[in-house]
């Protein structure tokens, strides 16, 4: 590491909020769903704070439109959160930058959709969902790692350990039948 990189890396806050690309703003929509209202952009655990971040929209559209609602959702946001990621991955100069945490609220609602609107089993859907997140099982580690990434890619890790974490909350609803 040169000393000017060591020097860029002291100054920058340990807490706090991760600066905005150059030439973007915190209200273009595109910058809003990349990072989730802001939720990515705090530091540090910036996909913590997404998959938290996840959470109460999860439940209300499972209260509002139940099942079917947080499906389409998903898959909507999924589309939408794929164009912001890669908006947003343009104007930082990194395909898969640490604020952009859409990918995390897309795969905490996948997570999420057995849990219906219980609170206990949305947590235990958010520590499946981190922890599958983190250790990137195949074929999460594919995505995660392909030399060509994109933001597609960026998406897909973290789908595969939403549906990882999913069959673990489904088992757990379906054993307790909460």
């Amino acid at each position: 590491m040169s000393k000017a990189t060591a020097a860029q890396n002291a100054k920058k806050p340990f807490i706090g909020l991760r600066p905005l690309p150059p030439e973007t703003e915190f209200r273009n929509l595109n910058v809003l769903i990349a990072t989730w209202f802001g939720a990515g952009r705090i530091r540090p655990a910036s996909g913590t704070m997404g998959s938290l971040a996840a959470i109460p929209f999860g439940i209300a559209i499972q209260y509002i439109a139940g099942i079917p609602g947080l499906i389409l959702a998903t898959i909507l946001l999924m589309w939408v959160g794929t164009i912001a990621a890669d908006y947003y991955g343009r104007k930082s100069g990194q395909t898969d930058d640490q604020a952009i945490v859409v990918d995390e609220v897309v795969g905490m609602w996948i997570a999420g959709i057995p849990a219906g609107i219980n609170p206990v089993l949305w947590a235990i859907a958010f520590v499946l969902f981190r922890l599958f997140d983190i250790t990137k099982p195949w074929p999460a580690s594919y995505f995660d790692n392909h030399e060509r990434a994109t933001a597609l890619y960026v998406m897909l890790d973290d789908v595969v350990a939403g549906i990882f974490a999913f069959f673990g909350v489904a088992s757990l609803a379906i054993i307790t039948l909460v």
